[in-house]
């Protein structure tokens, strides 16, 4: 079940909630200000996450030693 930052569109109030995505789509989560369900979903930044492609890795510092076994992806 996702995690979602809602807001409510009543009295303002952000709060997160996990719930699954039929009680999101269903309206059947309620704000626990004042009771409303009319939320809707804050896009707030993602925490950082860096992916490399595989032209950009590196090769393994240890490659001398796990030869094709390579558990860091880069040979």
């Amino acid at each position: 079940m996702p995690i979602y930052d809602l807001k409510c569109g009543k009295c303002g109030k952000e709060f997160d909630k996990l719930a699954s995505v039929s009680e999101m789509t269903g309206k059947l989560i309620i704000c626990p200000e004042c009771g409303s369900n009319n939320l809707t979903v804050c896009i707030k930044k993602a925490p950082g996450i860096i992916m490399k492609s595989s032209s950009s890795v590196s090769e393994c510092p240890n490659r001398h030693i796990c030869k094709d076994g390579c558990c860091h992806g880069g040979h």
